[in-house]
């Protein structure tokens, strides 16, 4: 999917240790830290300085992680708006039951965010688990919808009783600011229902207080962005080409890059089998001798740092608002 789009600032809307590496990785290694034509600059391939060597995907950090919530702050920020949410039901005489998830994501943290950004990387996991990028984690238990009354719904979700799809509904409001002056057209108990109901509050309040308010998913927009530039890019492409070399020695023929291994070679049903436990684990040892990952991690770094560079303004305030955000949620706990 083009996300080129998502680069845009807008309001918000709907050292590694060195070491003795083979031929391969040595080519690899020369061919990364050629500087592009251009000098580096915004158009072309940029400059990437020095390349790790086979670095551990687990302890990776790139630029765009400053603006990213770890699992365990994302997991808080819904607690936040639960919360939002049971205080905007309560104004209107319903109590409401904050949903609560199993607590797993909270357990997360900013090491091994990347983990699976460049395929199977962890040759001790490969070892145990294939591909199964769930082993170990547990399924998440879903938590059941509450029961809410007819008019509790209206108020939840801004939606007059008995509308059936395909109704017109009510006007919903993208920014607080707006929802100030939006006019839902349903009463509940003498009371004005916000423009989309509760729910739509809750996030408001959390993510779009104000007009000037920066889009949730901005900061994942430009690491997506830089991710794609850094698929071709020619650092990138040559080091491929050399992953996919070494894979076809290991009888694993017309792969061209890492994400396309379970869907082409058929892992799909069962990705933590001693099949997909095979191939990962040639998977890793190729990635390892044509140091893959050192090579691409420092051309997508180089491709953040220009997107931080070129959207400081905004990212800026997008870390601004994060911060309020969290100063909220401190003030509801």
């Amino acid at each position: 999917m083009n996300r080129s789009s998502a680069i845009r600032p807008r309001p918000l809307g709907r050292t590694a240790r060195r070491t003795a590496l083979p031929a391969a990785a040595l080519l690899a290694l020369v061919l990364a830290g050629c500087s592009d034509p251009a000098g580096g600059g915004g158009h072309g391939e940029p400059d990437i300085g020095e390349v790790a060597v086979a670095p551990a995907a687990a302890s990776l950090s790139l630029p765009l992680d400053a603006y990213t919530d770890t699992d365990a702050e994302t997991a808080r920020m819904g607690q936040v708006q639960q919360r939002l949410l049971a205080k905007c039901m309560a104004r209107y005489g319903f109590p409401y039951e904050e949903v609560r998830t199993n607590g797993s994501a909270a357990a997360g943290g900013p090491e091994g965010r990347h983990r699976t950004l460049f395929g199977a990387s962890d040759p001790v996991f490969a070892a145990a688990h294939g591909y199964d990028t769930t082993a170990g984690k547990g399924r998440p238990v879903k938590p059941p919808a509450p029961e809410l009354s007819e008019s509790a719904a209206v108020v939840m979700h801004g939606e007059r009783a008995g509308a059936g799809q395909g109704a017109e509904q009510p006007p919903d409001a993208q920014t607080e600011e707006e929802a100030a002056r939006v006019d839902s057209g349903i009463d509940v108990g003498g009371q004005k229902v916000p423009a989309g109901g509760c729910v739509r509050e809750a996030y408001r309040k959390l993510y779009a207080p104000t007009k000037d308010s920066v889009d949730l998913l901005f900061p994942f927009g430009l690491a997506s962005e830089a991710h794609e530039r850094s698929k071709g890019d020619s650092r990138v492409t040559q080091v491929l080409k050399n992953w996919s070399a070494c894979m076809g020695k290991s009888g694993y023929t017309d792969l061209n890059d890492p994400y396309e291994v379970v869907q082409k070679l058929g892992l799909e049903a069962d990705p933590g089998g001693p099949k997909a436990v095979t191939a990962a684990k040639a998977d890793v040892a190729c990635k390892g001798e044509v140091n893959l990952l050192g090579v691409w991690v420092a051309v997508e770094k180089a491709y953040q740092e220009r997107l931080v560079e070129e959207q400081a303004e905004t990212l800026a305030l997008y870390k601004k608002q994060r911060e309020a955000r969290f100063k909220l949620a401190a003030g509801l706990f």
